[in-house]
């Protein structure tokens, strides 16, 4: 823009914004538009990024984060203060636990406001909210240090362990104005925002030595490999070692699931008897008994080797014999070129134990797998979701749930990187819908949503959105009528439901129709998979009413032993 007398071209804090996100490649933002960041988002379309305007920042939130996961580089989430920003926090922390490059973006209110409490609109220190959950949080107040504060926003997010940064950005910043000549000069192109951590030669040494005495190694994959996009290299290491591997859920894919060195199907053997075990990209928590435990073998039969970033992952649960600091791309490199072509591959008879208990296990569920029942089960209705994603390995699996997570991450079958994205290390519900929104949008790739239905009711509002951006998403929601199981019963005897139970017969393809799109109930595993199918060709919008017997599920998946149980028997 231009004064009025035109002897001074201005720029703005609008235009430094979008400039500065530009120059650093980021084309897309998730947004939920209102006060104070309204026009930047009009503003952000008409420069040429691509807007997706969700209906709650939360899934807004989760969609920036996958993005980072899915890109290498940050996922960006715009929000309005204070209701809008504490919505979005949620997506920022769980970014952080997952080790996904996100910027929450949020406009607030003025420091001089906020400092004296005198009661501003939607008033709060957001800066200070922020801090505990995220790995920085910055404020902007000039116009000349917006260059620099994404800049720092950029590399925060993700250099070393990747995670969430919150950017405050008051509402009289946006309309700040100064010399264009200037502004420009102060925008910031990050260079090498994820500098590689070489790891030190010795610690490579160590834990070489460790694989080579190793009668029953392990590999466990977490997905911290598939975000590091060394698949090639970590192919690889896999198949020169000989060694067989265990992908957590959101690794499934770096190598097919039917790879001949797969332990997914031997879960429980492989964890209690290796002695050695070489963690890439994964962590000892809960996701894996902390490391210790009946899971595991006796204690000190096993040792591990600990390939993270972070320093101070390593002991974190257990002793680590051979911890390994660097990226996992360079480490990786570093370990191939190590082996070197004589390399031994581990013991034979014992690649034989693991396959044939997995191949055991294979075959035990392969029935169950193939049932056309009436109403369906989990298995018969994921067993026909396995057989399209065998077809179909290109298409995108979100999955969340209880049960429905728990059977599917067991049962399909991932055969490329990156295309199983799920709830993650916390284990939570409410990603579905905003994930799938952007998993089509940065990928260009159909999604399919396998969601429990008490997880779709977190997010599915978004379905609107999909529609709205005519995404190729098909959302399958697996109903049985509540959560868990939809048979529980008010032990008063009482009018009102069970805590558990949703509406019986709950129509939740209506709601998808009433958007525009396709919606579609199936009572049979048949029927499922004729209704996905037809929705991976149209590429349209759909949603699937999945019926499910409403007595096939169990109490909290596969981890109901974190529920606790009342010690107080009700008196008779």
């Amino acid at each position: 823009m231009t004064t009025d007398t035109a002897t001074q071209e201005l720029t703005d804090g609008f235009h430094l914004i979008i400039d500065a996100l530009k120059l650093n490649g980021i084309e897309t933002i998730y947004h939920v538009p209102g006060i104070p960041v309204t026009d930047l988002g009009r503003l952000m379309q008409a420069e040429g990024l691509r807007v997706i305007s969700f209906r709650h920042e939360q899934h807004a939130g989760y969609a920036a984060s996958i993005a980072g996961y899915l890109t290498q580089k940050p996922g960006v989430c715009l929000t309005v203060s204070a209701p809008g920003f504490l919505n979005g926090l949620t997506a920022l922390a769980h970014a952080t636990t997952n080790c996904f490059p996100m910027i929450l973006i949020s406009g607030s209110s003025e420091r001089e406001v906020v400092d004296l409490q005198q009661g501003d609109y939607e008033e709060m220190d957001q800066l200070a909210v922020a801090k505990s959950v995220c790995k920085a949080a910055y404020r902007i107040l000039h116009a000349q240090d917006i260059g620099i504060g994404i800049a720092r926003a950029i590399r925060a997010a993700c250099s070393g362990r990747p995670g969430g940064v919150y950017l405050d950005l008051p509402a009289k910043l946006m309309g700040q104005a100064m010399d264009a000549a200037a502004g420009k000069k102060s925008l910031v192109k990050v260079v090498d925002p994820a500098p590689a951590h070489i790891p030190a030669p010795a610690s490579i040494s160590r834990a070489l030595d460790l694989l080579k005495s190793a009668k029953k190694p392990l590999i466990i994959l977490g997905k911290g490999a598939a975000y590091a996009q060394a698949d090639a290299d970590i192919k690889a290491l896999v198949e020169s070692s000989g060694i067989p591997y265990l992908p957590m859920s959101m690794a499934k894919g770096l190598l097919p699931d039917n790879h001949a060195q797969c332990a997914s199907a031997a879960r429980s053997t492989v964890l209690k008897e290796a002695d050695v075990v070489m963690l890439i990209g994964a962590r000892l928590n809960w996701l894996l008994s902390h490391g210790k435990g009946k899971t595991w073998g006796a204690p000190g039969s096993q040792k591990f080797i600990h390939i993270d970033i972070d320093p101070k992952e390593m002991d974190s649960n257990i002793g680590i014999a051979a911890p390994v600091v660097g990226d996992i791309a360079s480490t990786v490199a570093a370990i191939l070129k190590g082996m070197g072509a004589g390399w031994q591959k581990a013991p034979a008879e014992w690649m034989k134990t693991v396959r044939e208990k997995a191949d055991a296990n294979i075959t035990k569920m392969a029935p169950r797998l193939q049932n056309n029942n009436v109403p369906m089960d989990y298995h018969g209705a994921l067993g026909a979701l396995k057989r399209i994603f065998a077809e179909r390995p290109d298409v995108i699996l979100v999955n969340e749930g209880a049960n429905t997570l728990d059977f599917a991450r067991s049962i399909i079958d991932i055969s490329q990187p990156r295309k199983r994205l799920d709830v993650g290390t916390w284990g939570i519900m409410g990603i579905g819908m905003g994930y799938a929104v952007a998993a089509a949008v940065e990928t260009g790739k159909p999604v399919i949503a396998v969601e429990g239905d008490s997880a779709f009711g977190f997010s599915g509002m978004e379905i609107e959105t999909i529609c709205r951006y005519s995404l190729p998403v098909c959302v399958v929601v697996f109903n049985n009528g509540g959560i868990y199981r939809g048979t529980d019963k008010n032990p008063t005897g009482g009018a009102d439901p069970a805590p558990t139970v949703f509406v019986k017969d709950s129509r939740y393809d209506l709601m998808m129709q009433a958007f525009g799109g396709v919606g579609v109930t199936a009572t049979s595993p048949d029927e499922l998979s004729r209704a996905v199918k037809e929705a991976l060709a149209s590429g349209k919008p759909t949603l699937v009413n999945a019926v499910i017997d409403e007595n096939a599920g169990t109490e909290s998946g596969r981890i109901g032993n974190l529920n606790p149980q009342s010690v107080v028997a009700k008196k008779a």
